[in-house]
């Protein structure tokens, strides 16, 4: 981004936008390419020391391992951060899809796996949610009312799981369950991401199943 676009998207004057560039650059959170600037790579040993120090991904790391080796597919750990779902730890499966959920990148709460954490909001974040959506898209092209996506969440809620074929990405499939605290809260989603055509209902109570019980061990060793 040229110095103009980041004083305007920032909504300060150029000169405070300069000052402040100039001290996120001394000390590597960004780095200036030719006419513009790009994050730096302070940004990116800040994100390896949370990816290593954090407690819930340290005491669920060997848990996905076993629940991708167990299923043989790509398994996911997503937290939410206000409206966002954001992937903290992700181990591929046998078969590579085409397409990888990225790490730390913000995804929308209202498809696929990440309506599991979607049916934990409250009212007023739940209507901030719709609000900021506008209309819901699935990759096949459907259209999801808000009133159908309410819906859903309240059958999510009622089973305890989610799951979906070809919402985010044609062709994929995926089931999810959430993951609680000691309180009862919502802290998380586990997630098994496969093929459409083999995750057939039979597969996909299977893949619940096994995410369930991957839910409660990791829930016991929380704090």
């Amino acid at each position: 981004m040229r110095l103009s676009e980041i004083a305007k998207v920032t909504n300060n004057h150029v000169a405070t936008t300069q000052r402040v560039v100039n001290v996120l650059v001394r000390f590597g959170y960004i780095t200036q390419e030719g006419n513009g600037y790009s994050m730096g790579i302070t940004s990116l040993m800040n994100a390896y020391t949370y990816l290593l120090s954090n407690s819930l991904i340290q005491i669920a790391q060997p848990i996905v391992q076993e629940l991708a080796a167990t299923t043989g597919l790509a398994t996911s750990l997503s937290v939410r951060v206000e409206l966002k779902q954001i992937l903290l730890l992700r181990v591929d499966g046998v078969t590579p899809l085409r397409y990888r959920l990225p790490v730390g990148e913000p995804l929308p709460l209202y498809l696929g796996g990440a309506r599991i954490l979607a049916a934990a909001l409250g009212p007023d974040d739940l209507q901030r949610l719709l609000d900021e959506a506008g209309e819901i898209r699935l990759a096949t092209g459907e259209v999801v009312s808000h009133e159908e996506f309410i819906e859903s969440l309240r059958v999510i809620r009622e089973r305890g799981y989610a799951y979906g074929y070809s919402q985010r990405y044609p062709g994929a499939a995926s089931a999810s369950v959430p993951v609680f605290n000691r309180d009862r809260e919502v802290i998380a989603s586990l997630q098994l991401s496969g093929f459409a055509e083999e995750m057939d209902e039979a597969k996909m109570e299977w893949c619940i199943d096994e995410l369930r019980r991957a839910s409660n061990s990791l829930e016991q060793r929380l704090p």
